[in-house]
């Protein structure tokens, strides 16, 4: 059902050579900082979709509750690091009372992939697809700026990076 959205970044020679000369910890900070900001570009871009189609009417939206959250599990078990971005709260709750604007939206898996009666309005996806470029831009600029500030605070502190 979940099928995921995987992206290489194959290409950036000066990125990887600089890569190379830094120690894993300031790799892995500047990644996951670089990982949080391209990943902050589908999270627009899924919110400004959701926006089109929430109903303001229920007083729930589907905007207020796109997240994305740290992949722990992945980290763990094979040191890669990720994000998780999707909708909060699951997909079931019976009769949940809170009808404000950051309430629970189960509703939102009936409108992303449809179903045998109502057509798929799929605004997570799009927003994945149509960013791709920008996304890897992002990162790629954000992790070089975060290498290059991590080369310099060991060239100040005197110790090979």
């Amino acid at each position: 059902m979940a099928d995921g959205v995987d992206f290489s970044i194959i290409g950036l020679d000066a990125l990887q050579g600089k890569l190379l000369s830094i120690s894993d910890d300031l790799r892995r900070r500047g990644g996951r900082a670089a990982l949080r900001r391209a990943g902050n570009v589908i999270v627009d871009k899924a919110k400004e979709n959701a926006s089109r189609i929430d109903d303001p009417a229920t007083g729930r939206s589907i905007a207020a509750n796109v997240a994305m959250r740290w992949n722990g599990r992945l980290f763990r078990t094979t040191g890669d690091l990720g994000f998780r971005i999707g909708v909060q709260h699951g997909a079931v709750l019976k009769k949940h009372p809170d009808l404000s604007e950051n309430a629970p939206t189960p509703h939102w898996r009936l409108i992303e992939f449809g179903t045998e009666r109502v057509r798929a309005q799929p605004f997570m996806r799009p927003a994945a697809e149509t960013s791709t470029g920008e996304v890897v831009n992002v990162f790629a600029t954000e992790y070089e700026k975060s290498i290059d500030r991590a080369i310099l605070r060991a060239q100040k502190k005197g110790v090979a990076p």
